[in-house]
């Protein structure tokens, strides 16, 4: 690090800790002696374009911890899909300011941008050092073990299930929830780890790694409704048929997409809806119901994981620390990546930007049931510390029944 100078933009999704990310880069940067001024993009790469900038040096310690403690992105975000012209841009705007030093919080697209910026920096014969800071609930970059922001998130999906399955066995019926997940069926996974016994639901988990086949969900939720009255259900967002092709494209005219061309799943409540509609129309089940649970997942205030926000803010503070080390001959490159070393302990290091950027990690098959609608012990040994500390548990009634004297 040369100028002393540098920028720090979050991209894509918030979470609910990604904020502990950025406010660990911020004060890392500024307990240090290399860095002299921290600089925060507004609204993610956009604002570097923009030249819309936050001076982060002369921000206050206490409303940085406030900042920490608040979920979604503090500085704005975009999902602005970087081309090459587009990272040759930022990197002309970095180096008018005389910023040596680009840390980038997001997931596996923004990984991918940090790259090529670094690239850019290379070809042009200019030290820039270049740090993906990881994060997205989705859990789904490869190289980590896992990801912040998705611990908190898994969190308030086993606890939305947990009580609606309670709210399930009050009132009998189906109950659907689409949980996000486009490919990787991590989070929806997550909705097991709220069940305390083997009546409790979720009954079913669906997951984009495996194809979904309409008619033996059908007969699947039948079978759990006739056998315990009621059924619930946990699907991803991403489940597709045999060909690839997303269920919920199956029922909708018209599809939006994003910057980044992926086809907007979850945030109508088609695909519940479709769910719903296919069990009514199927089944003698009259009481169906289906959510999306959408962005509540992704920022939800009640639900932060402990061990998540710790590992969030030490992500960026290591960012901090990958870039101002002063052994390396040229400049510093590459992703922060979290490495589980014991149970339940971890350590960071700093992996090559493309064996990250661009790609998708999903769920092995070691952590789907045989079935194909439900998670093994595996998975829930895997994600358990990850939601934190407090556990999620329910209690149910254990008195006697009374025995009855007319209704005999």
């Amino acid at each position: 690090m040369s100028s002393g100078k540098a920028v720090i933009a979050q991209g894509g999704g918030p979470t609910a800790v990604i904020n502990q990310s950025l406010v660990g880069a911020v004060l890392a940067a500024r307990e240090g002696q290399v860095v002299r001024r921290i600089y925060g993009a507004r609204h993610g790469v956009r604002g570097i374009v923009d030249e819309a900038f936050l001076d982060l040096t002369q921000e206050t310690t206490d409303n940085l911890e406030a900042v920490a403690a608040t979920p979604c992105s503090a500085l704005g975000s975009t999902r602005d899909k970087p081309d090459i012209a587009y990272c040759r841009e930022i990197f002309r705007v970095l180096a008018a300011h005389d910023v040596s030093t680009f840390f980038y919080i997001g997931g596996n697209d923004s990984a991918d941008t940090v790259r090529i910026v670094a690239e850019e920096a290379q070809k042009a014969g200019r030290r820039l050092d270049c740090i993906h800071i990881p994060k997205t609930i989705d859990n789904d970059l490869t190289v980590t073990d896992h990801t912040p922001g998705f611990g908190s998130a898994a969190r308030f999906v086993a606890s939305a299930f947990a009580g609606v399955d309670r709210d399930n066995a009050a009132l009998p019926g189906v109950y659907i929830g689409v949980v996000m997940g486009r490919h990787a069926g991590f989070l929806t996974a997550a909705s097991a780890l709220g069940r305390a016994n083997a009546a409790d639901g979720p009954h079913l988990i669906y997951l984009p790694e495996k194809v979904f086949d309409p008619d033996a969900f059908v007969a699947a939720v039948n079978k759990i409704h006739n056998k315990i009255g009621r059924c619930v259900v946990a699907v991803s967002e991403g489940i597709h048929d045999a060909e690839g092709t997303p269920i919920v494209t199956r029922m909708t005219r018209e599809v939006e997409t994003d910057a980044h061309g992926n086809v907007q799943l979850s945030g109508t409540g088609a695909l519940a809806d479709m769910l719903v509609d296919l069990i009514k129309t199927k089944t003698n089940i009259k009481r169906v119901r289906g959510d999306t649970f959408g962005y509540l997942q992704r920022s939800f205030l009640g639900c932060v994981s402990d061990t998540d926000a710790v590992e969030a803010r030490a992500v960026g503070a290591t960012a901090v620390s990958f870039a101002t080390s002063g052994d390396r001959e040229g400049p510093a490159t590459g992703s922060v990546v979290i490495r589980r070393t014991g149970d339940y302990v971890v350590d960071f290091s700093l992996a090559d930007l493309k064996d990250i950027g661009g790609k998708t990690k999903v769920v092995t098959p070691e952590m789907i049931a045989a079935n194909g609608h439900d998670v093994t012990r595996a998975f829930l040994d895997y994600a358990r510390p990850l939601v934190g500390a407090a556990p999620i548990a329910t209690a149910k009634l254990r008195a006697p029944d009374v025995p009855k004297i007319l209704n005999v």
